[in-house]
């Protein structure tokens, strides 16, 4: 009989018929503190419930994904890049038959601590703070410390890894360098993450009329597809193609999640395309030395006025430079703005 005392059970049960290289809840490694377990929802779904509600993710819908306060309703910011993230990745998952809300949670966790202004926030932060500053760390510690006034989410061992380890920039995506992550679920958001920026990225760059499509490697064209629809289904089908033995349906060692070298070579240079035509332009231009003042500024001034921090970043056992970083990776692109003006910290108006 199904009664709310064990859907939970119901659901694990279920997840029994997943991959065997798939984690299934009730095997998680647990969280930081033991929890008694929701009557309904599995860990991983409790997770994902978790970042959704919480302020940060929130946020995420005014922080810039590449183009800063772009003036157009249909660019990319960093809240719709986390949901197409979780769209193709729970796909992927789907196919695979992995965990899919695990696959979710992670998706949905990964860039919760980004800066505002995007990667130009990220670099200037990292300058500034004598012990560098990566949004992947800055995520683990937005669950970890600082959501939930501080008590931080509680996640699971396996959500915790895959938002840790699911950067990558600048690192050609499967290649030397990639990193690990320690479930294949992880491994799924990782590469799905890559899909989304890459296509999206382009889309915007396209929008802004700093490239046309037929700027685009004419090689990747041909082998990818000429619209962003395609490209995102020749991309996600050759990822299903090529990992799936972590189906479990042959014995073998644990599988990985990969691309077939042809898909892989073209996505590679879309990325490196990407990072000559449309990431590096951008900052050169007015926006990203605007973007870059103010960050400077904000660090300086609240290092120096510990007192004006707002009350949840004032206290706490945590250096002053700690805090006013985690103050400043959490704001808005609008918000970090608006806070330079009020404090007269930038030469001019800031907006």
């Amino acid at each position: 009989m199904i009664s709310r005392s064990n859907i939970r059970q119901l659901t694990e049960e279920r997840e029994e018929s997943l991959s065997p290289y798939a984690v299934k809840s009730k095997s998680s490694l647990g969280r930081l503190k033991y929890e008694e377990p929701c009557p309904i929802r599995t860990a991983f779904q409790r997770d994902r419930d978790r970042i959704i509600h919480t302020k940060a993710f929130r946020r995420l819908k005014h922080k810039t994904q590449v183009f800063i306060a772009p003036l157009g309703d249909h660019f990319v910011t960093r809240l719709t890049h986390t949901l197409e993230v979780a769209q193709i990745a729970r796909t992927i998952a789907r196919a695979l038959n992995l965990n899919e809300d695990l696959t979710e949670a992670i998706a949905l966790g990964h860039d919760l601590g980004h800066t505002p202004f995007g990667h130009v926030g990220e670099e200037v932060l990292n300058k500034l703070y004598y012990q560098g500053f990566r949004h992947n760390e800055q995520s683990l510690r937005v669950v970890d410390c600082l959501e939930n006034d501080g008590l931080g989410l509680n996640l699971t061992w396996e959500v915790r890894d895959g938002i840790l380890n699911h950067s990558k920039t600048k690192i050609d995506i499967l290649g030397r360098d990639w990193g690990e992550v320690h479930t294949l679920e992880g491994e799924v958001v990782k590469i799905a993450d890559a899909i989304a920026y890459i296509n999206h990225d382009i889309g915007d760059a396209i929008r802004a009329g700093i490239i046309t499509e037929d700027d685009l490697p004419p090689s990747t064209l041909t082998i990818l597809g000429h619209s962003h629809s395609k490209r995102i289904n020749t991309m996600v089908s050759d990822i299903i193609d090529n990992s799936w033995a972590a189906r479990g349906e042959e014995t073998m060692s644990r599988p990985t999640i990969g691309m077939s070298p042809q898909i892989l070579e073209a996505t590679n240079t879309l990325r490196d395309f990407l990072f000559d035509r449309v990431y590096s332009v951008r900052s050169a231009e007015e926006e990203a030395r605007r973007a870059r003042e103010v960050i400077r500024a904000l660090y300086e001034y609240f290092n120096m006025h510990e007192d004006r921090l707002p009350p949840e970043y004032s206290v706490g056992a945590d250096e002053v430079e700690r805090r006013v970083v985690d103050y400043i990776a959490g704001m808005t692109d609008q918000y970090a703005l608006r806070i330079a003006e009020e404090l007269s910290l930038t030469g001019g108006k800031t907006k």
